[in-house]
């Protein structure tokens, strides 16, 4: 695009020359000297961008407990165990910042629930979710109109799957500053919102769903449990024209996005399903998610292939 623009300019320049010259030859106009130099029409020039513009961005969204509002998006230090950095880490090690910008998104990612002992300041799911997708908005928003050729990839993880799915489907039904061509693909793990069949499973077959869609009809008790914990549902269009691109990552019997979904089992593991159990924090590990890899290291493979191809 940048080559068609710039032979585009040069073509103009030669034209507005070769009429100087013609006038200057008809006796019209003198041939340009000390004249200023001719002025193009912007939309001809190339375009130019900071240098600091990578080809791909990342932005990542850790789980609940693994970032902070104050945290550093370049180098997370707020929790080091945090499943995220199982997948950022070795994109950093390997790719210059110029090259591919990994960015984490600094949020409160807190839960509150009945069992917060009296005194201890917690946010509601709801206010750290709006949190954490307002940031993460704002970078891609920051980056996609400062950078106009680079390309995104986003993946979260538990609280931040939620975000990141949110994310794609904003992006999928081109309601997001970033269009889905720019799009690399989004890697969703533990999606609370997972629907069977909406985006891509790498993985194993889970016949649950994501537990904000089944929990939704049981909404006021969730609320007694969890209160500002809404249960919002699927969504609405899916992931629109990123389907293609946005991978689901799920553990079987994980109870975040694997629920159960009818209603007699729901409240039999309400608890379980609302904090979440063992297979919840074993996907760096776990080799039953997808055949003969782990989560972290099939989306870091992933990434790569996607952003070598560039």
């Amino acid at each position: 695009m940048r080559k068609s623009l710039l032979v585009g300019a040069v073509i103009v320049i030669i034209a507005v020359i070769g009429v100087g010259i013609a006038q200057w030859q008809r006796g019209q106009a003198p041939l340009p000297g000390g004249e200023p130099p001719i002025s193009l029409p912007s939309e001809i020039l190339p375009p130019s961008e900071p240098d600091w513009c990578p080809a791909v961005e990342v932005v990542s969204i850790p789980g609940t407990w693994e970032s902070a509002a104050n945290d550093d998006p370049f180098n997370p230090q707020a929790n080091p165990l945090s499943f995220m950095l199982s997948i950022t880490g070795p994109l950093q090690q390997q790719y210059p910042i110029d090259r591919v910008r990994v960015w984490t998104t600094p949020y409160t990612a807190q839960f509150r629930n009945i069992q917060t002992k009296a005194g201890r300041a917690e946010m509601t799911y709801d206010d750290s979710r709006a949190e954490g997708l307002a940031r993460a908005n704002a970078e891609l928003k920051y980056v996609a109109d400062t950078c106009k050729s680079t390309k995104f990839i986003v993946a979260g993880f538990s609280q931040g799957a939620v975000i990141a799915g949110d994310i794609a489907n904003q992006i999928g039904t081109r309601q997001n500053a970033v269009t889905p061509e720019r799009l690399l693909g989004a890697v969703i793990i533990a999606d609370g919102r997972r629907e069977t069949g909406v985006g891509i499973n790498p993985g194993v077959a889970v016949a649950g769903v994501g537990a904000e869609i089944a929990l939704q009809p049981l909404n006021g008790v969730v609320q007694a449990v969890t209160p500002g914990a809404t249960m919002t549902g699927a969504r609405p269009g899916g992931f629109g024209e990123v389907a293609d691109r946005a991978y689901e990552i799920c553990a079987p019997n994980d109870s975040v996005c694997d629920a159960p979904q009818d209603v007699g089992t729901l409240v039999a593991r309400a608890g379980d399903l609302l904090l979440a159990n063992g297979n919840h924090a074993q996907y760096a590990t776990n080799p039953g998610v997808i055949e003969g890899t782990t989560a972290s290291d099939w989306t870091v493979q992933w990434a790569r292939s996607v952003i070598e191809a560039r």
